[in-house]
């Protein structure tokens, strides 16, 4: 075996019909010199055009159905487990990238935490990156998106059989490096703006790259080394609002036009989006309380603030640190808001108070889990004592009369009554 080089991997992600197999060819098309494999859930989804085709055709090995490009690309059924797949492709030599394109039903989270798993296992035992994970690409159909963002209504009610749909959507913007806004002639600039003023407050740092047909520059989606986990875990604007919330000097005046942004290292957060529920990890069993460290980034980083604010796509942070009710929030939280895209936080009830819950709403889409014990209630006063003193975020959260107990809830959406909200969740 020769030195294997580090082969990158582009995770194609956008919901069905968003235009993801157009992309997919259109790269193919454009590989400049890119000996690349694709992987497919299902050949039958992807109709490659027919013209790429080698006149081989379809190759079929035992358990694999190939087919050959006359340009030396291949695209493969994901057949097996994904690691498999991946290193049978790099050991093969015959690829110098790798494309995967998650069927619109697919979250990103898993299949990046796999890679990145991987990637690290490489790093433990010594050997060399075979492959690494380059970027993550979101491919948004800009027509659909401007329907069901319509006009501060969020989510049309979808076909029954895709009620995830709007939570994925919303994830696929939040973890990913790049996002392709496709078919972007079909829609007026208004509306555009529009659209992308609510893309901004969902995602505030991923590249947006406009296309047609999803005829974007290839360069854009390939080798862009855009990906690292830490980063996409924690560029979702909740997170950001969340973290910067800790630093807001008092809870009444909420500046939103402030926006120091900080990261949070350790973030196990977005492992909480995967709600497949046979994956719902319950991290940090004991407790849910992450440690903050932040780091600044400068406020000109989001230079697209006047569009969100001409559209009133806003967010607010509602803090607190008496308990709710539970049967009273459950209540409000069925109650359909309309202006709300997103809401995402911590919170506990006045019935079971030693309980932290992680609450998460995208469009119709509401869940409550549990995430642990609040450190107050699990550690002894001496362990608290020394908490407060050698970890300042925790010192900053701490309250004499309540410990760690809080409720802190980002709400992200198109003219948000914030008072009315406040006003709600007060009185519950």
């Amino acid at each position: 075996m020769g030195k294997l080089k580090t082969v990158p991997i582009t995770l194609i992600t956008g919901y069905l019909g968003s235009g993801k197999t157009t992309l997919v060819n259109h790269i193919l098309r454009n590989s400049k010199n890119h000996k690349m494999a694709v992987i497919v859930n299902d050949l039958g989804e992807v109709n490659i055009d027919a013209e790429l085709i080698a006149k081989e055709g379809i190759v079929s090995g035992k358990d694999d159905n190939l087919v050959a490009l006359q340009n030396g690309c291949i695209c493969c059924t994901l057949k097996k487990d994904l690691i498999e797949q991946l290193a049978d492709l790099v050991q093969s030599q015959k690829f110098d990238h790798i494309i995967i394109e998650a069927s619109g039903i697919c979250e990103p989270v898993p299949i990046a935490q796999t890679i990145s798993y991987m990637e690290e296992e490489f790093n433990k035992k010594g050997l060399p990156k075979y492959y690494k994970l380059d970027a993550i690409v979101s491919v948004v159909d800009v027509l659909r998106l401007r329907d069901e963002f319509g006009c501060g209504e969020v989510f049309k009610d979808t076909v029954r059989g895709e009620e995830d749909l709007e939570n994925l959507v919303i994830q696929q913007i939040e973890f990913c490096d790049v996002i392709v806004l496709n078919k972007v002639s079909d829609i007026s600039k208004k509306e555009l703006e529009r659209v992308e003023a609510t893309i901004r407050a969902i995602q505030p740092k991923a590249k947006i790259v406009y296309a047609d047909y999803c005829k974007v520059d290839v360069d854009d989606i390939v080798d862009t080394n855009l990906f690292d986990f830490m980063k996409a875990s924690t560029s979702a604007a909740w997170i950001q609002e969340f973290e910067d919330w800790d630093n807001e000097v008092d809870s009444d005046s909420i500046h939103e036009e402030e926006h120091h942004h900080h990261h949070d290292d350790d973030d196990d957060d977005d492992d909480d989006d995967d709600h497949d529920h046979e994956h719902e990890h319950e991290h940090e069993e004991h407790h849910h309380h992450h440690h903050h460290h932040h780091h600044e980034h400068g406020v000109g980083e989001n230079d697209d603030e006047g569009t969100a604010d001409e559209y009133n796509v806003n967010t607010f942070v509602y803090y607190r640190r008496r308990p709710f009710n539970k049967e009273k929030f459950l209540e409000w939280a069925k109650n359909d808001r309309r202006k709300i895209i997103r809401s995402k936080g911590i919170l506990y009830f006045e019935s079971e108070i030693k309980n932290a819950y992680v609450f998460e709403q995208v469009g119709h889409q509401r869940t409550l889990n549990m995430s642990g014990k609040w450190y107050s209630e699990i550690l002894s006063k001496q362990q608290l004592k020394m908490l407060v003193a050698e970890d300042k975020n925790f010192a900053h959260d701490w309250d004499p009369q309540w410990g760690d107990k809080l409720i802190k809830l980002v709400f992200i959406g198109q003219n948000l009554d914030k008072e009315g909200i406040k006003k709600e969740l007060d009185q519950i």
